[in-house]
């Protein structure tokens, strides 16, 4: 049978690539994948210095396993422009810095040590997409994915696409087709066997058995019953367990799928035959320092993030397909994705096209079986109209995956609708406040206007807000008001518009990017999470969009100060819940009940609570010169309470947090735990202004990733500890001038 084993540890890296020494030893620093060629400042620098070439190098002792086999490595992704030599031979080239390639060892494999090669460019080459124009994002270079070594057959499984045609019949059918590897062309016949089980459980499903000859294969499975389908609130998931038997040997793979229906109609999105309102965010892969370089655990945190913490039922993968990792956790927890081709705006020429096309096909070769990619992004992301171009890369999606719809995200009206669906970037919340603009407010354009389509089409929104109204997690009181407010506005008009299947906001978190774009700082402050994935109050609009069931959401959008807003006061004060109704206690004045806001939003599953003059008078919250006080916020759900908050009228710095998202990590994949610290009054509340530094230190086998000096930000900061390839104790210090020094225990294994 075939082994797929990590390769991951032990790679020799450095700056530079020289074609004339690729088959002999390198000199430089061992490494282990993911890696990424520089890493950078949180802020503040210049990103021309990993767009340039670098060499990777790794020894392929050989085994007796290999004899007669075939041998290769499986490169996730790495950016961008790569080549691999295998004792100096070159064996493949890659353009594409976001899909998988193999590279194969076999036919210049010797005995004893095997020098692999790999070189990577990070320049932005104008031939590859996205490069060419203007992107609002870095692209930052390296071997960013896991790598495999992959020792098979030579007549072996190369890829299997599974369909489930009648999902939502009581018996239901699985076809698969099965993509067979033969790089010799050999002659070959035997049988491929197939079980299908369910995962978690004991037990085979079916079986089924056919005979293949000399190409690919196909089987079906039919009358299937008492299976679960994929939804969102009960993913259940399913295997496809193949075996391949030939005169050449044996091969085997296995492939998870589900059972599920997706389809965006023009009165709006289903699932499995059910109207869904789509709520989701853009999420970018990159972190602090790492860029795209981060392994298994922190793909799969974003993944548990979007959907537990802030309430999300999908993900647009902005703009580029993602990790596997990270795909593979949507499927697990029922986490829709909208998963698009590499691309900012730009279209380059012939050759640039071409390898376009050629990333819609690599993408959806790839993600083809996962159940919670529900539409393929084949258009570059708000670029202008091209017929040609964008009927090919229509067509070829339609003609790899019939099981799908199409899209194309784009922010020019009247663009021409070659997809499925019209997806559109809605960034008019914002614009009368542009120059010359006498239009008014407006949340969201009518399709029509949009479209210039007067039938009914499916239709959704795939970014709003962002760059319309960039907000820093420290910024003042009312700007972070603004923010939380235009993310419900329009949260609230998609729910209310039976033509829009739902809406993607821009975006999850804070990103870096080009000097040409973000706060002139390298940073976009876009998200309503920060880069450490720490929420903005905007975060909690999203969250409270969320059954209490799943977790009680009480967030008043406030710093809770006389004095921070322009005019004093918190008068309106917007509380984010998911509760029936709270109560609010101000200093002596007896608690007062108040409901959500269902006057301004209507269409929310939980509307605000907003405290203005409708409620409560000026004589209870107080007017200026008078004692500040303290609050109390209590909510209620069925009648019980559920969550209760103070906020001080004098708070004190009281408590440094130190919150890790696990302390058991991994040791031999590069896992990286996130540790969150924050500064808390003595009601337990972020200080908002706190702005100290602290100090870390970390004794055992593992790193901080970035600095070991921190300054907080709006209160509160973080990082990531990265174990390596030894087992053990690791404690992390951190200490800091005003509070007590704070110690935490991990362990690697």
């Amino acid at each position: 049978m075939r082994s797929y084993e990590s390769f991951n540890g032990n790679w020799i890296f450095a700056e530079g690539f020289d074609p004339a020494t690729t088959d002999r030893p390198l000199n430089g620093e061992t490494v282990r994948l993911p890696h990424t060629a520089v890493e950078l400042p949180y802020n503040y620098f210049d990103e021309t210095i990993y767009q340039k070439a670098f060499t990777y190098q790794k020894v392929l002792v050989w085994d007796d396993s290999f004899e007669g086999r075939e041998v290769s490595l499986v490169f996730d992704a790495a950016m961008a422009d790569s080549a691999v030599y295998l004792n100096g031979h070159r064996v493949i080239a890659h353009k594409d810095g976001y899909t998988p390639f193999e590279a194969r060892l076999t036919p210049h494999l010797k005995r004893g040590e095997n020098i692999i090669t790999v070189k990577i460019d990070g320049s932005e080459n104008p031939e590859i997409p996205p490069f060419g124009g203007q992107i609002d994002y870095l692209c930052f270079a390296g071997i960013y994915r896991d790598v495999w070594l992959k020792v098979a057959s030579p007549v072996s499984i190369s890829n299997v696409k599974i369909e489930t045609p009648d999902a939502l019949a009581e018996r239901k059918s699985v076809t698969a087709r099965i993509f067979i590897a033969n790089p010799d062309g050999r002659p070959f016949a035997g049988t491929l066997s197939a079980t299908i089980h369910r995962n978690g459980s004991a037990g085979e499903v079916a079986t089924a058995s056919v005979s293949v000859s000399g190409q690919d294969a196909f089987l079906s499975f039919d009358g299937l019953t008492g299976l679960d389908l994929w939804d969102i609130d009960n993913p259940v998931l399913y295997s496809l367990t193949l075996a391949l038997g030939t005169e050449h040997g044996q091969d085997g793979v296995t492939q998870r799928f589900g059972f599920r229906t997706a389809e965006f109609t023009p009165d709006g999105f289903l699932l499995n035959g059910h109207a869904l309102k789509l709520r989701g965010l853009n999420r970018h892969q990159s972190w602090p320092h790492t860029g795209y370089a981060m392994g298994r655990r922190a793909q799969e945190k974003d993944a548990d993030i979007l959907k537990y913490e802030l309430a999300c039922n999908i993900v647009r993968t902005s703009h580029y397909p993602q990790s596997k990792w990270f795909i593979e956790r949507c499927d697990e927890i029922g986490l829709l994705c909208f998963e698009e081709i590499p691309g900012w705006q730009h279209i380059g020429g012939d050759e640039w096209k071409k390898e376009s096309i050629e990333n819609v096909r690599r993408m959806i070769e790839r993600d083809w079986n996962h159940p919670s990619i529900i539409i393929w992004g084949v258009r570059i992301n708000e670029s202008q109209d091209d017929h040609e171009f964008y009927a090919e890369t229509n067509r070829l999606a339609r003609e790899l995956d019939t099981t799908r719809q199409t899209g194309g995200v784009r922010f020019i009206t009247n663009s021409e609708m070659l997809e499925d669906v019209y997806t559109m970037n809605d960034f008019i919340l914002g614009q009368e406040e542009m120059p010359g603009n006498n239009r008014g407010r407006v949340v969201l354009r009518d399709r029509v206007e949009t479209t210039g389509i007067t039938r009914q089409i499916p239709y959704m929104i795939t970014e709003y807000n962002g760059h319309m109204y960039p907000t820093k997690r420290f910024d003042q009181e009312q700007r972070q008001a603004e923010h939380v407010t235009r993310h419900l506005l329009i949260l609230d008009a998609v729910a209310g518009d039976s033509n829009i299947s739902g809406s993607t906001g821009w975006c999850m978190f804070d990103y870096n990017t080009h000097k040409d774009f973000g706060a002139g700082d390298r940073i976009c402050y876009h998200g309503v999470l920060d880069m450490y994935r720490i929420p903005k109050l905007a975060a909690y609009a999203y969250a409270s969009q969320g059954a209490p069931k799943d977790g009680v959401v009480l967030q008043p959008v406030t710093f809770w100060a006389r004095g921070e807003r322009n005019i004093g006061g918190v008068l309106p004060l917007i509380i984010l819940t998911n509760c029936d109704y709270i109560e609010v206690t101000f200093g002596e004045w007896p608690a007062k009940r108040v409901y959500p806001d269902r006057e301004n939003y209507p269409n929310l599953a939980h509307p605000p609570v907003v405290l203005d003059l409708r409620s409560v008078t000026p004589e209870e919250f107080g007017t200026w010169g008078r004692v500040w006080r303290e609050g109390t916020f209590t909510g209620y759900v069925d009648g019980k309470v559920v969550k209760s908050l103070t906020l001080p009228a004098d708070p004190v710095p009281t408590t440094l947090e130190v919150i890790p998202d696990d302390t058991a990590l991994r040791a031999g994949e590069k896992d990286a735990v996130r540790v969150v610290v924050r500064a808390l009054d003595q009601c337990g509340n972020l200080l908002p202004f706190f702005e100290e530094p602290v100090s870390l230190s970390l004794e055992g086998p593992a790193r901080i990733i970035g600095p070991s000096d921190h300054t907080l930000k709006g209160g509160a900061t973080g990082f990531w500890i990265e174990a390596g390839d030894e087992r053990g104790t690791l404690t992390l210090t951190v200490s800091s001038r005003r509070f007590a020094t704070s110690t935490t225990a991990f362990t690697i294994n």
